[in-house]
């Protein structure tokens, strides 16, 4: 009877359910659109045995300065940011793909007034463009885009287009006075536009991107930091099944998912289903077309002058990091 007991206590204390969770600290784009993506994991729809997720939804300027500080174990951050990171010392290594563009990629167009004389892209040509980060890896794939498929030359003080760097919200009311021509406006502010017709797009980047290069754009990836990657990989790996599980219900529930963050973050439903249909994806595990994406991403930011040189994509992603095609 004696031995028994010890080998049930022994089972109880080694059991995954009553040990103690690793907590594994993540920061995430603010946006109702990855609220969706998060939904199932923050209401416990999907769930781990060995770790807990600490999830804060943060402004851009706040992601730039937690990559930096090494405030979370997993951030969402931008492609561009990672060359940036290492050329400094950083050991910044992509663990996943955050946001990769449809083919269609409504999401990055560009925006006229509905009654604007501006008809296409050859009419952008010594008019004022709003974007709202010149430093982006969005706004570079814009630029990639008018370079390579509408020949321009997009240099930011020579160049054929004059970029004008703006508050997202300030763009709409620019657009309207005429302080600017055209604007890159977020995808909130593009599925205002096609559902008001106040403005149109005369643009599209992504399917231009897609069709010079043959890959979807990546804009945003999944990082973490070397020495907390080495130290615990099952648990990075862990957060990564967990997070990509919590898309796949929002995907697989939509009903339920996008009416109640509809509700708690005061948006469209509708703008919920047609982002995940038509703007971007968050895939979470990485595909070969994305180590293409990013690379392509860093090879032509290098030809605009926004890298001084381009790392090899393959050098940057952790090696136990979960790739499919």
């Amino acid at each position: 009877m004696k031995r028994i007991f010890i080998a049930f206590s022994f089972f109880i204390i080694l059991s995954p359910s009553l040990m103690a969770k690793e907590l594994i600290k993540f920061g995430y784009l603010a946006d109702p659109s990855h609220e969706a993506v998060m939904w199932a994991l923050k209401n416990g729809k999907v769930t781990s045995d060995i770790i807990e997720v600490k999830a804060d939804a943060l402004q851009i300027p706040a992601l730039i300065q937690a990559t930096v500080s090494k405030t979370y174990d997993v951030i969402q951050t931008a492609g561009m940011a990672i060359p940036r990171a290492r050329s400094k010392g950083l050991d910044l290594r992509i663990v996943g793909t955050a946001l990769r563009y449809h083919t269609g990629g409504e999401g990055s167009d560009i925006w006229v007034k509905s009654d604007s004389v501006l008809q296409s892209a050859a009419d952008l040509k010594g008019k004022k463009l709003a974007v709202y980060s010149l430093g982006s890896s969005g706004i570079t794939l814009i630029r990639i885009a008018l370079a390579n498929a509408h020949g321009f030359n997009v240099d930011l003080e020579s160049g054929d287009i004059e970029f004008v760097e703006m508050p997202p919200p300030a763009m709409p009311a620019a657009l309207e006075s005429g302080t600017i021509d055209a604007a890159t406006l977020i995808h909130s502010q593009a599925y205002q536009a096609q559902n008001t017709k106040s403005f149109r797009s005369i643009v599209s980047t992504a399917p231009d991107n897609y069709k010079s290069f043959g890959v979807r754009g990546v804009s945003a990836v999944l990082a973490g930091y070397g020495e907390k990657l080495d130290k615990n990989p099952e648990i990075h790996k862990e957060f990564l099944r967990l997070l990509h599980q919590s898309v796949e219900y929002a995907k697989s529930n939509p009903d339920e998912v996008f009416k109640a963050v509809a509700n708690e973050n005061d948006t469209d439903e509708k703008f919920l289903q047609r982002w995940f249909a038509e703007y971007s994806d968050f895939p979470v595990l990485m595909s070969n077309d994305d180590m293409k994406a990013i690379q392509m991403l860093w090879d032509e930011s290098v030809k605009l002058g926004m890298l001084k040189s381009a790392p090899n994509v393959r050098d940057t992603i952790w090696t136990e990091t979960i790739v499919v095609d």
